[in-house]
């Protein structure tokens, strides 16, 4: 069996084509996590998980021949890469952009009371709540400052002084 080296590298789709795809494919993908919200406690941020994931798929069709050729891959994984270093650019150089591409805290008990409307925003039940609480040491809710869900999805929980 003889490998067509020069097949490895030559386009079956337009470069064009691939980038397209792979942006439509993110755009939706993040907005609809963003949608969706942080409903996991503690985890890495929505957009390191949704490039890994891509990045993963990409590389694997191309590897794995769902692509006609190695390059295609290439295209698409490097698509994926630069949407997520531009917008991460875009926030650091443009605050405003931050508001709609980036989540912000949201407030889930403020001076020893629940915040019931960030609770339900995240959908996060009282026992949820306080099993975080619990993690950092603190039994009762009263005890606590400010407790907020942080971008990337952990609770912050600030008490106050003994």
């Amino acid at each position: 069996m003889e490998v067509d080296w020069l097949g490895l590298f030559q386009f079956q789709m337009s470069p064009l084509e691939l980038f397209v795809r792979g942006t439509l494919i993110f755009w939706f993908i993040f907005v609809l996590l963003r949608i969706a919200g942080r409903r996991e406690f503690g985890s890495v941020g929505t957009a390191n998980v949704l490039l890994l994931v891509m990045i993963a798929d990409g590389a694997q069709n191309g590897m794995a021949g769902q692509y006609e050729t190695v390059a295609e891959g290439m295209v698409l994984i490097a698509t994926l890469i630069f949407w997520s270093v531009f917008i991460d650019r875009l926030c650091f150089f443009v605050p405003a952009v931050r508001v709609v591409l980036e989540p912000n805290r949201i407030c889930l008990i403020k001076d020893g009371e629940m915040q019931r409307r960030g609770m339900r925003k995240e959908y996060i039940t009282e026992e949820e709540l306080m099993a975080q609480l619990r993690a950092h040491g603190i039994d009762d809710v009263a005890r606590v400052r400010r407790a907020y869900i942080e971008e990337a999805g952990q609770v912050t929980v600030l008490p106050y002084r003994d």
